[in-house]
């Protein structure tokens, strides 16, 4: 069983581990030492190791408000987005119970796979990323009329999700921020770079690219969000996917 740590209890422990450089381990050798990058997440969702594997554990319920709650429950918030052309659709968030399951180490694929309809990753507050389709092969030209003020919605079975940037986060935290991880690892970040606007002619066909970022100051690959589509990822997953569950 991986230990589970709590960010919003835990934070100081960890931050104490991190900064003398050490692990720990419980009798079943399960490492403690979560990455530093992983204290982006939000208070409330559970951050552990298991193995080579980070667990993230969310009920998938964004902190802001939406008109996808009930009318009566407390974070429901009538759009007040700039799209003249909202339409609500018939669903209603809904808590999950999700764990994900992506490698503390990724690496490029040699063999790199397709992204599913479903969650492809999850943003730093708990909530999944979906890829570019409405349905298979089907873009969100239409769909997109159906996204709140802070570009999510719920699918059938209330499960909220992002198909492209999801504006509270970058709001909150600025458009070159780190707004996730896909299943393989990789991280995710804002539609800037060094002040400047991401586009799809800046990344490669997994629309991401190698550099350096504040929390990876000897480089890595990530993934960026931009205003066009593919918006998040392009043709599949750059690493060796991780599980969702």
């Amino acid at each position: 069983m991986p230990v589970k740590m709590r960010l919003g209890t835990a934070l100081t422990v960890l931050v104490a581990l991190f900064a003398c450089g050490s692990s720990e381990s419980d009798p079943t050798g399960i490492t403690m030492d979560v990455p530093t990058v992983f204290l982006n997440f939000a208070d409330g969702i559970e951050i552990s190791v298991d193995g080579n594997m980070v667990v993230i554990r969310s009920d998938g319920i964004p902190a802001h408000g939406s008109p996808y709650f009930n009318a009566s429950h407390s974070q429901y918030e009538a759009y007040n987005g700039p799209n003249i052309q909202f339409a609500l659709n018939p669903n209603r968030i809904a808590e999950q119970s999700y764990t994900f399951r992506i490698p503390i180490a990724p690496e490029a694929s040699s063999n790199p796979s397709a992204t599913p309809l479903g969650a492809i990753g999850v943003a730093v507050n708990g909530v999944p990323l979906f890829n570019q389709y409405a349905g298979p092969n089907r873009p969100l030209t239409f769909e997109i009329n159906s996204f709140d003020q802070y570009n999510g919605h719920p699918q059938q079975t209330g499960q909220y999700h992002y198909h492209i940037e999801p504006l509270y986060l970058t709001l909150q935290a600025g458009k070159e921020s780190l707004v996730g991880f896909l299943l393989d690892g990789f991280p995710v970040y804002g539609p800037e770079e060094n002040g400047e606007v991401v586009t799809n002619g800046d990344l490669d066909d997994y629309h991401g690219h190698t550099g350096v970022k504040a929390d990876y100051p000897d480089g890595t690959y990530h993934y960026h969000i931009t205003l066009e589509d593919p918006y998040i990822n392009g043709n599949g997953f750059f690493g060796t996917q991780g599980s969702v569950s």
